[in-house]
């Protein structure tokens, strides 16, 4: 199982207004609202922490299949690049990626490395951008395997006798896949 998500930084800067009190005290503990205002870079720390909790968001639900919103409830505890994260008893491990452009974050359940790679969108539109991931997923694994959702809209990879857990997140300019 794996979950992982993309922010992409020029996007976050032009779409949202994270320094509301309102938008910290709906996503954030009070301990990651303390990360926040000690970080050198409060708006690179805000959607670092965001894009943890998705990422383990996305395993969780393929763990425990329901749809909910309770991002404050992923507690995040931050070591350099690494994260663990606790929702309830759910534990899991996350490595985060910063560049200048973006923050991807990938969650596990075991501190194991998988294949994953960051794709740089030319096309806005949302729906060719997830196309486009598609494709690219599938030409990184070969022909053999087709992308399929389980009953849960999860998306895996499978050629008929095997199976592989994989998770796809795009936004704005990038996207990303990781396979586990």
């Amino acid at each position: 199982m794996v979950g992982n998500d993309i922010v992409d930084l020029a996007e976050a800067r032009h779409a949202s207004n994270w320094q509301r009190p309102r938008f910290l005290n709906k996503l954030f503990s009070e301990s990651e609202q303390g990360c926040i205002q000690d970080a050198a870079n409060p708006f690179r720390m805000v959607w670092r922490l965001w894009s943890i909790k998705e990422a383990s968001y996305k395993l969780y639900t393929q763990l425990n299949p329901a749809r909910f919103y309770n991002p404050k409830a992923f507690e995040c505890a931050i070591e350099n690049s690494s994260a663990i994260v606790k929702f309830s008893d759910f534990r899991c491990f996350v490595e985060t990626r910063e560049t200048s452009n973006y923050i991807i974050s990938e969650a596990r359940l075991h501190t194991q490395k998988w294949s994953s790679k960051v794709v740089r969108f030319k096309n806005i539109d949302q729906q060719d951008q997830s196309e486009e991931l598609k494709r690219r997923l599938l030409h990184f694994v070969s022909g053999s395997y087709q992308l399929k959702k389980n009953e849960m809209g999860v998306p895996i990879l499978t050629n008929g006798k095997d199976r592989l857990n994989v998770s796809l997140t795009h936004h704005g300019s990038y996207g990303a896949f990781v396979i586990g």
